[in-house]
């Protein structure tokens, strides 16, 4: 039988069924990813939404009890939240010279460079990223060990004082943005050195021929084609920069000394795991979630605005 003869109110019967399975096979690809979302991020996120307003000790046999909005009146007028917030500030800005500024420059200069000389650098640069973070973390507490680290022998021998690099309130929150930049300044190269060799080398012979200068030629041609890696490192930064540091600051510092290095991440653990205040945890986890929701909106906007894109 033809598809001519059959009435048009069965065929319509058939091709709904098939139109269906069609419409359904793209979720059933994205299901097992959309799973993991939703058990792992957005169920724990909505959790922990909902334990910020109760007072719980994590004790088997304790019921959490609600108390409302005072986990959070409590947290700002912390003094701790306070100095928590203002270091968080700190380590983002200390780290931008680390995992941007620095990054970029060493991705431009070298980008000439080749054979042998090229390997050791990508070698000599990458290297901290691939040496794991707690190792990192127990080589820079020998290092910088104030009586018989290598470092402070080296500046004893030089007639310099020794320098209290974790044990000085004064000194220690920069050490560990040094030792996080340390780790982070491999992967920033790698990305700006990708992306600077993207660039066309049409664009660079043309501005040659012009007469352009080598530095005009970084400001005017890589500097705006690399902005859209520029800015997703600067936004990485601001979103990821204290909560990177917070391996060394638990390894190395204990938030100390005097509270010197401790931020907001470091702060949410200790009320959960330390002090076992799961409310106030929870309460500084969603206040931290909602601030840095909103900057990683800002950051989102400032990249459609600036980044420049080869078309």
């Amino acid at each position: 039988m033809t598809e001519a003869a059959i009435p048009a109110a069965r065929r319509s019967v058939v091709r709904l069924p098939l139109l269906g399975v069609k419409l359904s096979e793209p979720w059933l690809y994205l299901a097992p990813a959309l799973l993991i979302v939703v058990v792992w991020t957005w169920a724990p996120l909505v959790g922990a939404f909902g334990l910020s307003f109760q007072q719980w000790n994590m004790l088997p046999h304790s019921e959490p009890r609600w108390v409302g909005l005072d986990n959070y009146a409590n947290l700002v007028t912390l003094p701790d939240m306070g100095r928590a917030v203002s270091n968080t500030l700190l380590y983002i800005l200390g780290l931008f010279p680390l995992s941007v500024i620095a990054p970029l420059a060493i991705a431009i200069l070298t980008q000439d460079l080749s054979g042998p000389l090229r390997n050791l650098y990508r070698t000599l640069v990458f290297l901290p990223m691939i040496v794991a973070p707690i190792v990192a973390a127990v080589l820079w507490r020998w290092l910088l060990n104030e009586d018989h680290g290598l470092v402070n022998a080296g500046l004893s021998a030089l007639g310099f004082a020794r320098i209290g690099f974790l044990s000085d309130p004064d000194v220690a929150l920069w050490t560990l943005v040094w030792i996080t930049g340390w780790k982070l300044i491999g992967f920033s190269t790698l990305l700006l050195s990708a992306a600077n060799a993207a660039i066309p080398a049409s664009y660079i012979e043309a501005a040659r021929m012009d007469g352009a200068s080598r530095w005009r030629i970084v400001r005017d041609i890589r500097l705006p084609l690399l902005s859209p890696t520029i800015l997703l490192l600067s936004m990485m930064t601001v979103l990821f920069g204290a909560q990177w540091s917070f391996v060394y600051i638990n390894a190395l510092t204990g938030g100390g000394p005097l509270r010197s290095t401790t931020n907001v991440f470091f702060l949410m653990w200790e009320y959960g795991f330390k002090t076992m205040s799961a409310g106030w945890s929870a309460a500084a986890g969603v206040l931290t979630f909602v601030v840095f929701g909103l900057a990683a909106l800002g950051c989102l906007r400032l990249m459609r605005k600036y980044a420049v894109h080869d078309s």
